[in-house]
């Protein structure tokens, strides 16, 4: 199948794109492509769109101090690729979406599928509204589905952990704190899922529930650091449950797929 990818340079949209390729699928990462533009779709069978522009760094409060421009870019920038999608006959669309369109509950609200829409960012905002966007297009011939994703970690040469392994490792403070965490490789796994699927709809993706301590405890058996690890984080965290991917059958990796990544990203490897 022709599958273009939005955002395809992206450290996610790299997982996606090595990741669909292995799969056998023929992918076209619309080189010279920007949100906004006419997107070159004939041919695609289906879109993944993971494309997002926000100032570097940043998701959250990824605005920057151009709200306007960052609604607009990001709002309009992917209707009008629904519009280009639908007008070249794509059948399938997936959206990557986050759970910061859950942000405004409470810390430790469980959010299994369904949880309504809660959004306290710019950020969670437009992906909620991009959901509501690819939901109320479904018809006969074309279809989508969201992926409200944790935050995604996994090798590469900006990952996700660079900064925070080196302040550990370079003995600099490093405070406690836990996080939901899920591989670029099971994130991957979970698109294949559904553009082989005709569900429609939102779908959490999440595995890990992971603390710093155990994270760079496990560094330090690695490297043989002598620095201490942080005290584990008490904060109270909210964590998506996936009942609707792994009634497809998606089974994330979790410590083990960690595990196996570690060595790669202590080393720099892509």
């Amino acid at each position: 199948m022709r599958i273009a990818v939005t955002g395809a340079s992206g450290l996610v949209g790299r997982f996606l794109t090595c990741g669909l390729a292995a799969a056998g699928h023929e992918v076209h990462t619309l080189p010279g492509w920007r949100l906004g533009q006419p997107a070159p779709l004939e041919g695609c069978a289906a879109l993944v769109h993971a494309a997002f522009a926000h100032v570097p760094g940043k998701y959250r409060g990824g605005e920057g101090d151009d709200p306007a421009g960052f609604l607009a870019l990001n709002g309009d920038g992917t209707r009008r690729l629904f519009d280009d999608a639908q007008r070249a006959g794509v059948g399938r669309v997936v959206f990557l979406s986050s759970r910061a369109v859950y942000d405004a509950w409470p810390a430790g609200t469980p959010l299994p599928d369904g949880t309504e829409v809660a959004p306290d960012s710019l950020y969670g905002r437009l992906k909620a509204e991009a959901e509501a966007e690819l939901t109320a297009r479904t018809a006969p011939g074309f279809t989508g589905a969201s992926i409200r994703a944790t935050g995604i970690y996994g090798p590469g040469p900006d990952h996700k952990w660079q900064s925070l392994f080196t302040d550990y490792l370079s003995g600099r403070p490093v405070a406690p704190r836990r996080a939901t965490e899920l591989h670029g490789d099971d994130l991957t796994a979970a698109v294949l899922l559904l553009l082989e699927s005709r569900e429609t709809g939102s779908f959490n993706a999440s595995d890990l529930l992971l603390d710093r301590h155990d994270l760079l405890a496990e560094v330090a058996r690695l490297t043989g650091c002598p620095h201490a690890p942080p005290p584990r984080s008490d904060a109270k965290v909210s964590v998506m449950t996936c009942e609707r991917l792994t009634a497809l059958g998606w089974r994330p990796g979790g410590w083990d797929a960690l595990s196996a990544s570690l060595p790669q990203m202590l080393s720099g490897g892509a």
